[in-house]
């Protein structure tokens, strides 16, 4: 034995290795820099890369990463997140590698992520990716709030700005080329008293054209929270109409009102037959009542939770002035107010004499279209404010209505100041009153957005809230965000926002209250239908 003790210390004398734990060597910290993915963790995907890492060695000896710590805040679907994965990329002047430094086991609120990993001078490439099995509970989310490298003989290494995102599942409900469609687009949601999510869409079935081309509006029904859907079925398809194809009767452009009252779903949507396709419907319907003249204003209607849908009821002849180019409603969804009266967001077209930004001898104006006897009339209200489009309205605690309008200024005018078009009426859209904070509150990139009402307890006590969402960009649509405002409209603070997606899409976005306690939106990708959920606390909690 006492041999044995003297080799053992003739062999650490020898190698310069001593028996007590490693000495932290007084030399400058690798530096570290991060790139996060600002993406949801697809439904269709298996692994996700979520955050890029460079490590630079800035000293002439090698150093030797040996582990990732990673903590975690959220709610983690452990059944559905299976493992982070820590990939090495490879060194700025070497070959490009993808190897696996090390992997986790399950997810938690603390993860080592293990490894050995010589480094030598220069910058190191890694991506953190997430395995999943690709059905995540919808509401589960996480956030990284630290991850910190661990090297050998040397001080941790913190990474930088992880907090700043919160990732979260998305479910494709709608995916490009399924059912024979090359793009969904112009999403509207609704729930119904039964907790059913009602999705309608454009089915664009030969690209990704506005009307006119062949399309139908689709429809998508789902009786868990979203968490899945039934097959797609067609809820409004004019066929050959007047014995013309079908890329020459296409409808399209959907809104959804649930009337929960009666327990009626109604869905707006454009239609016009005999158009030449190498002109898009916007520019080519004309003054008339006529389909082979004019965009027509068709209505269909639920009355069983969506099982079934009525044949197209058109109400162009009620609501449409014949001199106007055209009529349509705001993509999205309406509301049913407190009295039961039906108000769908529109927006018509009409030749007053007045220059378009375009240079057209028209303007576009946001109005409402409503009924007061369950759907039997309908009516249509004044302009809310020149070359505006797009429109979606709320009611407020007084009663009167909130129209939220896409301005088409912001075609022109990028600053930040020119943002959504607010303006209120008090007496269904005979006159409209400029919102304090119209063309200044709410940024956007020329696009269409959405805005819904919720009566919530907050702190306490019984309040109205409004949820927004939008690309929050004033030029490009990416950035898929929701905001809340708690004081109706007057002020949305960034701590009451959360952002969704930083990818670039076609932008469009409807809102709905999946239970009193959840916010849905379903929203477009690029020729795909996002869905995500997100908590009433966590939108406010901050």
């Amino acid at each position: 034995m006492n041999r044995l003790i003297v080799l053992l210390l003739m062999y650490f004398f020898l190698t310069g290795q001593s028996c007590q734990k490693d000495e932290i060597l007084e030399v400058p910290q690798p530096l570290v820099s991060s790139s996060i993915h600002f993406v949801p963790l697809y439904s269709d995907k298996d692994e996700h890369s979520i955050v890029d890492f460079n490590i630079h060695n800035s000293e002439n000896q090698p150093i030797v990463l040996k582990e990732v710590l990673m903590n975690l805040m959220g709610t983690f679907d452990k059944k559905g997140m299976l493992s982070f994965e820590m990939i090495y990329r490879g060194h700025d002047k070497g070959v490009e590698q993808n190897t696996v430094f090390g992997k986790t086991i399950g997810i938690d609120e603390d993860n080592v992520i293990k490894g050995q990993l010589l480094l030598a001078q220069g910058v190191h490439k890694f991506a953190l990716k997430l395995r999943t099995n690709g059905a995540i509970q919808l509401k589960s989310y996480f956030k990284i709030v630290s991850l910190q490298f661990q090297f050998e003989n040397i001080k941790p290494v913190e990474a930088p700005q992880l907090a700043s995102y919160t990732f979260r599942p998305c479910l494709k409900v709608r995916k490009k080329g399924q059912d024979n469609c090359d793009t969904y687009r112009i999403p509207g949601l609704i729930t119904t008293k039964k907790g059913t999510l009602i999705a309608v869409y454009d089915n664009r079935y030969n690209n990704s054209l506005d009307l006119q081309e062949h399309v139908d509006i689709g429809m998508s029904r789902s009786t868990d929270g979203g968490e899945s859907w039934e097959p797609m079925k067609v809820i409004m398809d004019m066929g050959e109409w007047g014995g013309k194809p079908q890329n020459l009767n296409g409808i399209g452009d959907p809104s959804i009102l649930y009337d929960h009252n009666t327990n009626t779903i109604w869905v707006a949507a454009l239609w016009m037959s005999g158009l030449d396709t190498n002109k898009r419907l916007w520019w080519a319907s004309g003054p008339g009542m006529t389909p082979e003249e004019t965009g027509q204003f068709i209505l269909t209607k639920s009355i069983d939770d969506g099982l079934t849908w009525s044949p197209p009821i058109n109400i162009t002849s009620q609501i449409k002035d014949p001199n106007w180019q055209l009529l349509l409603q705001g993509p999205g969804k309406g509301i049913t107010l407190v009295d039961g009266t039906l108000v769908f967001p529109a927006q018509f077209k009409a030749n007053i004499g007045v220059k378009a930004l375009d240079g057209g001898a028209y303007t576009c104006h946001s109005t409402i279209v409503y009924s007061v006897d369950k759907g039997k009339n309908w009516q249509i209200g004044t302009g809310a404010k020149s070359n505006t489009t797009e429109a979606q309205v709320v009611q407020l605690s007084d009663g009167s209505l909130m129209l939220n309008m896409r301005d088409d200024r912001n075609r022109t005018d990028k600053s930040s100041t020119n943002g959504r078009a607010i303006s209120v009426t008090k007496d269904l859209g005979k006159t409209w009153m400029v919102h304090p904070t119209s063309n200044s509150a709410l940024t956007e990139p020329n696009c269409m957005a959405s805005l819904i009402s919720a009566d919530l307890r907050v702190n306490g006590k019984n309040q109205k809230v409004l949820f927004f969402s939008n690309p929050n960009h004033n030029s490009k649509r990416s950035d898929m965000t929701i905001k809340t405002s708690l004081d109706e409209g007057l002020s949305w603070p960034e701590k009451y926002q959360i952002k969704l997606n930083g990818e670039t899409g076609y932008g469009y976005s409807c809102l709905t209250m999946v239970d009193e306690k959840t916010v849905g939106i379903l929203y477009e990708g690029t020729k795909d239908l996002y869905f995500q959920k997100i908590s009433v606390d966590e939108l406010i909690s901050k």
